[in-house]
C-alpha cells in the first residue's frame, strides 16, 4: 500500500480559492498595462492541469476523496481528478501478499512452552473497506494472525500440535479470515513452517519413543513364540499316530544339521535305536570321512 501526501482538512479548498482570486486579480489589474500577464496565466493553468491525471498500476486501486468524502475507486490505468478538490488518499495493492508471523514461548494446553513460525497468504478483495474501515489493514492483518496463532496454541495439546498440522492450519485460516473479512481482506492459506520445543523435552520424547518401540518389539516376539508353540502342538498331534512321519522328520533334521561343515550333533542312543537311525549315522560318517580324505589330497597336491 502506498499513500499520497496528506494536508490539513480544508487546506485544498483554501488554496484553490486563493489561486483563483490571484488569477482574477492579475487579469483585471495587469492586463491593460502588462502584455506578459497572458503567458503567466497560461503557465498557472497548465500547472493546475498537471495535477489532474493519475495512473494506477494493473494491480492497484486508487481511493479518491472529494473534499474529504469518498467518491469512488479508480484504476487500473489513467484516470482524472479535479485539482485541489479531489485527492487520492491511498493506493490499495490487490495482489496476494505473504506475511510471516510467530508465537514465541506460548504455552500449549498441557503447559509446554513452544515457538511456532508460520506464513500467511492473503489478499484484499474489497479495496473500499480496506481503505475506509481500518487505519492500516496490513498491520491489522499481521496482529490478527499472531493473536489467532497464540489462541490456537493455547487450547491445543503438544501431541496434536506436532501431528495434526493440517487441521490446525485450517482452524487458523478460518479464525484469521473471520477477523479480517470486515476489513475487505480474505485469507488464502496458512502454513506452519516450524514448531520448536525445549531441548530437554525433545530428549524425553526421544527416550519415550525408543521405549515404546522396544515394548512393541517384545510384544511381537512373544506373539511369534506363541504361534510357533501352537504350530508345534499341532505337529505333535499329527506325529502321535504316525511314527513313520516322525522318523522322516528326525532324519530330515539330522541331514540339515550334518550338511554344514564342521557341524557336531549329539543324539541320544535311545533315539538311534527307536528310530532306526544307525544306518543313517553310518552313512553320514562315511560321507564325512570321504570329504575329509578328498580335502587332504587336495592340500598335498597344492603343497607339491
Amino acid at each position: 500500500m502506498r499513500t499520497s501526501g496528506t494536508a490539513p482538512r480544508g487546506l485544498n479548498v483554501v488554496a484553490t480559492a486563493l489561486l483563483l482570486g490571484a488569477i482574477v486579480l492579475a487579469v483585471l489589474v495587469w492586463l491593460p498595462t502588462h502584455r506578459l500577464v497572458a503567458p503567466v496565466v497560461i503557465l498557472v493553468f497548465g500547472w493546475v492541469a498537471m495535477q489532474s491525471p493519475q495512473v494506477a498500476e494493473q494491480w492497484e486501486r486508487g481511493i479518491v476523496l472529494r473534499l474529504g468524502r469518498f467518491v469512488g475507486l479508480q484504476g487500473p490505468g489513467l484516470f482524472w481528478v479535479v485539482p485541489f478538490v479531489d485527492r487520492v488518499s491511498s493506493w490499495i495493492d490487490q495482489r496476494t501478499i505473504t506475511t510471516s508471523f510467530a508465537a514465541e514461548q506460548t504455552l500449549t494446553s498441557d503447559t509446554v512452552p513452544v515457538n511456532v513460525d508460520a506464513v500467511l497468504f492473503w489478499m484484499v478483495h474489497d479495496a473500499q473497506k480496506a481503505a475506509l474501515e481500518v487505519q492500516d489493514y496490513s498491520q491489522a492483518v499481521s496482529w490478527a494472525a499472531q493473536t489467532a496463532l497464540r489462541d490456537i496454541i493455547g487450547r491445543t495439546p503438544l501431541a496434536d500440535l506436532l501431528r495434526g498440522r493440517e487441521q490446525i492450519e485450517a482452524e487458523l485460516q478460518a479464525l484469521i479470515d473471520s477477523r479480517s473479512n470486515p476489513w475487505g481482506v480474505t485469507v488464502s492459506s496458512v502454513e506452519m513452517r516450524d514448531v520448536v520445543i525445549p531441548v530437554a523435552l525433545q530428549d524425553a520424547m526421544s527416550r519415550e519413543a525408543q521405549a515404546s518401540r522396544e515394548k512393541q518389539a517384545r510384544i511381537i516376539l512373544g506373539q511369534a513364540e506363541m504361534e510357533i508353540a501352537h504350530s508345534f502342538e499341532e505337529a505333535a498331534k499329527s506325529y502321535l499316530h504316525n511314527p513313520t512321519a516322525l522318523h522322516l522328520r528326525a532324519m530330515n533334521m539330522l541331514y540339515e544339521g550334518l550338511k554344514e561343515k564342521g557341524a557336531l550333533m549329539l543324539i541320544p542312543s535311545s533315539a538311534v535305536e527307536s528310530m532306526g537311525m544307525g544306518g543313517l549315522m553310518g552313512a553320514a560318517a562315511m560321507r564325512q570321512s570321504t570329504l575329509t580324505g578328498d580335502q587332504a589330497s587336495s592340500d598335498l597336491k597344492k603343497e607339491g
